[in-house]
């Protein structure tokens, strides 16, 4: 038999059969292109179970949650209240207020089930307010549009009108987030595919990697949307939002990485199902572990004591879980069925394998290699400096809580009403703040709410009482009923009394969602207490809300630190190489932070939420550290072949490009959540976004290696590696 003979024989034989070719492939690509199609029939009906509710969120031992549980009761309902402010400078007209007037009686007839007080003029005469009560079971945006509307039409000339109070913000949230399944998408999906673009100069392999996330994503909504609808987890416009960014970005770093190894293997393997083969085994490891290490750090979050919080940590996990599968199945399975021409026009072949040499490596990571291979400690010690100069910004941060009102950015009518409110009216007027009180306390009570600061001395406090027109009664500092109102309309009426407890009705001078009235209700609460009252409302749930984001970061970025370090150390074998990773991932995200708490009052944002440092450290250092494992695992790979100092500079050269285009692939995806016009998702976006290009060009790219280089083998402690055992010999 001649060699050519032979080696044709070889050929054959190593060739894959039909099965690993064809039939594996198609059969992965089938299954979940069925899950892709009842995925994105779930993408309407997520809106159905996401729920914006600010109380709704509260953990069970807030003071806020145990008065809003007790509301219906007293009130006989829980309804939402919208305040209709109406105001003419120089003074309302009687036609003025007839219009209010007739806008207060149609209102059962545009939303069933709601009341409208009589019109309340304001002292000056150039403002007068409805109290329109909304069923709690009635969708609040379509009732609030409705008012809207209607309020609009043959207006007198002059006459402004705005719908405004706790439903008119929900209503006005509600608007923004209507964006998240469209322009979101949208946007981080063009995004991405134009990078993908410059990255392969293919137009094809973009296509491909775009499918699989978005199957990716849409095997998460599928699954979340059915779980919500069990009760199992809670879906809001938030975690909406950061899902589907998550998603996206996640399964596309993760299908970087696959691809960059099975395009190195398709230079050294003519069949592409045995490419891929062999590149799932080069990236299962690092792929696994950096989403296992995401899903640690998300799954944290359900310790928060704050519902919208716990929500994310089991529904972002899934998502994180959906990437890691398509990125390890459906790719792969894609990329064996099209084989090379998946890289067209430049698709490797075997030939383009390169030749072993002794000529020194070219490219930039190559060079930058050298250039840190010649002073490791002098870059290390440079790009600390520059990273805790930007962590000086942290003095700047203020993250103590934002009002409502300034959730919403853009138009807000809700805001440009409450600011008409503030105007004319006490503060808190129309969305009063509650006292909880023993019945045998009454008086008491009341004399330490008229003694707080920050209360409205004049009509500021009242009892519920269910016969009462007005479904209260003015009472004096006393407790009593005033002299004037007990001969009036209240005579005869009492408070409502139910299991001993009564409620006070408090009105506020600052607006209701102001710092300057949850102040007051810290005011409050340690007035009332020691006689056994609690407070709730509106202002007390945002309290509640904030305080509770401030306990959870010192809950919980312990224990994702903690938990993130032990991931490490069993992935990498080794202690010091994990301190040392999530060292320079902490020190990143500081600089991230410091640098944004920079740019949000350029932007008008003095203030940010409290949580948004609690999700941008979970996205960071989760995030973050995936980078740090794709480098490190390729170094030790190579470490253990060749030494640590040699297997720094080839691990750098060998995924330099693919960890580069990864991190500019998730920056570009969060900083798509800046189309929403929300606060909290735009703050995040900055943070986000640059936090992952300093992990990307600066952490991993210098400071990392640098310091492993170093180290040296010491890095690897207390592995045999740190004493120089390589693979294939005892010692070297």
């Amino acid at each position: 038999m001649t060699p050519t003979h032979r080696k044709d024989l070889a050929g054959t034989a190593q060739r894959p059969g039909v099965l690993a070719r064809l039939i594996i492939p198609a059969v992965l690509v089938l299954v979940w292109l069925a899950v892709f199609a009842f995925g994105g029939m779930s993408f309407g009906k997520i809106g159905e179970v996401a729920s914006d509710d600010r109380a709704s969120f509260l953990p069970a031992s807030a003071e806020s949650t145990t008065v809003q549980d007790a509301l219906p009761e007293f009130l006989g309902s829980d309804a939402i209240p919208a305040i209709v402010l109406a105001e003419r400078t120089g003074g309302l007209t009687e036609e003025d207020l007839a219009v209010l007037q007739a806008a207060g009686e149609s209102t059962p007839d545009l939303v069933p089930g709601a009341q409208a007080s009589p019109p309340i003029p304001s002292e000056d005469g150039e403002a007068a307010q409805l109290i329109v009560t909304i069923p709690a079971d009635a969708e609040i945006g379509d009732a609030v549009e409705s008012l809207r509307r209607q309020l609009g039409q043959d207006l007198p000339e002059g006459l402004a009108v705005w719908v405004a109070g706790p439903a008119g913000f929900t209503a006005d949230l509600q608007e923004a987030f209507a964006g998240i399944d469209g322009i979101l998408l949208l946007v981080a999906l063009a995004a991405v595919f134009v990078i993908l673009v410059i990255v392969y100069r293919s137009p094809l392999l973009p296509v491909l990697v775009l499918l699989s996330s978005m199957t990716a994503l849409c095997a998460a909504v599928l699954i979340n949307v059915a779980l919500a609808r069990a009760d199992l987890v809670t879906i809001n416009g938030q975690v909406q939002g950061i899902l589907f960014i998550l998603v996206i970005g996640a399964a596309t770093d993760y299908s970087l990485l696959f691809i960059a190894r099975y395009r190195e293997t398709l230079r050294e393997e003519p069949a592409p199902a045995r490419a891929a083969w062999r590149a799932l085994k080069g990236v299962l490891e690092p792929i696994a572990a950096s989403g296992g290490t995401v899903i640690v750090g998300l799954l944290c979050l359900m310790l928060s004591g704050l519902g919208s919080n716990a929500a994310l940590g089991p529904v972002a996990s899934i998502g994180i879980l959906c990437a890691i599968l398509t990125s390890l199945t459906l790719l792969p399975a894609l990329l064996v069925l099209v084989g090379r021409a998946a890289f067209w026009p430049k698709a490797p072949r075997v030939a383009d394998a390169p030749a072993a040499t002794s000529a020194r490596p070219t490219g930039i990571w190559a060079r930058l290699g050298r250039l840190i291979a010649a002073a490791p400690k002098r870059i290390a010690a440079a790009v600390t400096l520059l990273l805790l100069a930007g962590c000086a910004g942290l003095v700047q941060l203020n993250a103590d809580g934002v009002p409502q009102s300034e959730f919403v950015l853009g138009t807000s009518e809700a805001r440009d009403g409450q600011a008409a409110i503030d105007r004319h009216f006490p503060g808190g007027s129309g969305t009063p703040t509650y006292v909880l009180a023993p019945e045998t306390a009454r008086t008491e009570v009341a004399e330490a709410i008229s003694g707080t600061d920050g209360v409205d001395a004049e009509s500021g406090l009242a009892l519920v009482a269910q016969d009462s027109p007005s479904g209260t009664i003015p009472v004096g500092p006393d407790g009593e009923v005033a002299p004037q109102a007990a001969q009036g309309p209240f005579a005869g009426i009492e408070p409502t009394a139910i299991d001993g407890q009564i409620l006070y009705s408090v009105t506020l001078t600052a607006p209701a969602d102001s710092l300057e009235a949850e102040q007051t209700v810290k005011d409050l609460r340690a007035a009332v207490g020691p006689e056994g009252a609690i407070v709730g409302g509106s202002t007390a749930v945002d309290l509640d809300t904030n305080e509770t984001s401030a306990a959870d970061r010192a809950l919980i970025i312990p224990i994702v630190l903690a938990a993130i370090t032990v991931m490490l150390a069993l992935l990498l074998r080794s202690i010091l190489a994990p301190l040392m990773l999530l060292a320079t991932t902490v020190l990143s995200f500081g600089t991230a932070l410091g640098v944004s708490a920079l740019i949000f009052p350029l932007l008008g944002q003095s203030a940010s939420d409290p949580s948004v440092p609690l999700y941008a450290f979970v996205f960071l250092v989760a995030l973050g550290i995936d980078y740090n494992i794709f480098l490190m695992t390729r170094v030790r790979e190579e470490s253990l072949r060749h030494g640590t100092r040699e297997g720094v500079l080839r691990g750098l050269r060998l995924t330099g490009g693919v960890i580069t285009s990864a991190g500019v692939v998730l920056a570009a995806t969060f900083a798509a959540l800046a189309v929403i016009p929300i606060q909290f998702l735009l703050q995040l976006a900055i943070i986000v976004a640059l936090g992952v290009l300093m992990d990307t060009l600066i952490v991993r790219s210098l400071l990392v290696p640098a310091l492993t280089y170093a180290l040296g083998d010491r890095v690897w402690w207390p592995a045999a590696l740190s004493r120089g055992v390589r693979a294939g010999s005892s010692r070297s």
